[in-house]
């Protein structure tokens, strides 16, 4: 299948250059969960525009630096967008800035969290009917926020939320749609230079938290395969 995937912002510059990009980021993971697919980037920064969803073709929406209810000339064509690749058919997932984008085009609300940073790894609560096999009711991630989504989208249900973060993970209804607030293309060595670049931003407590945690295994390889089979199987 194709995945194009909306690349919606770039890694701090004093990181950029040691690691690959976002999308990069996707293609190693999708890969080491054994996925094959033909991918393209849209640089939407850049002046790219999504146009109509190929058969075959499924939607990718990255993480930001930006917030969705930021003035950003590519939110509302990438919000229109999304709407007409799910309406069509084709699957779209969507990463911390992609989860908060995909929310917010569907009526949601999406804001700074009164919580603050969300740093390191967190373990979210499974909820209901999920669209992967798994027996836990738990799994964690590499977390880097502080927009979350903070009211339930139109047509979706919550699948996997916190105490920190209630609406973590998103499924809609009826159409291919999955979204999560978590970071799966995130390995822990990034997200630790992540939290050094922005340690004038996140409080020290917090930040030193989140670096401990990192310590910690995660479901990210997991996270990965249950991506990979959603698009696979919306695609068909």
């Amino acid at each position: 299948m194709k995945l194009t995937i909306a690349k919606t912002g770039v890694a701090p510059e004093q990181v950029r250059d040691d690691w690959p990009s976002y999308p990069e980021m996707f293609e190693a993971m999708l890969a080491k969960a054994g996925a094959a697919f033909d991918y393209r980037t849209v640089d939407l920064e850049a002046g790219d525009m999504l146009g109509e969803p190929e058969p075959g073709e499924g939607l990718l929406v990255t993480g930001s630096p930006k917030g969705v209810y930021e003035d950003h000339a590519f939110i509302s064509p990438l919000e229109e967008a999304v709407r007409r690749y799910a309406s069509a058919g084709a699957p779209v997932v969507g990463i911390c800035f992609g989860h908060q984008l995909i929310a917010r085009a569907y009526g949601a609300k999406v804001g700074k969290s009164e919580k603050g940073w969300g740093v390191g790894v967190h373990t979210y609560s499974l909820v209901g009917e999920v669209p992967w096999q798994s027996d836990a009711g738990r799994f964690s991630c590499v977390v880097s926020h502080q927009d979350q989504v903070q009211s339930l989208p139109d047509g979706f249900r919550r699948i996997a939320g916190s105490a920190f973060t209630p609406f973590g993970a998103l499924l809609h209804e009826t159409l291919p749609v999955l979204t999560f607030q978590m970071h799966p293309e995130y390995d822990h060595d990034f997200a630790s230079a992540l939290m050094t670049v922005r340690a004038d931003r996140i409080p020290a407590e917090r930040r030193d938290l989140g670096q401990a945690t990192l310590k910690l295994a995660s479901d990210r390889a997991a996270m990965a395969v249950w991506i990979k089979e959603f698009l696979e199987a919306g695609a068909r």
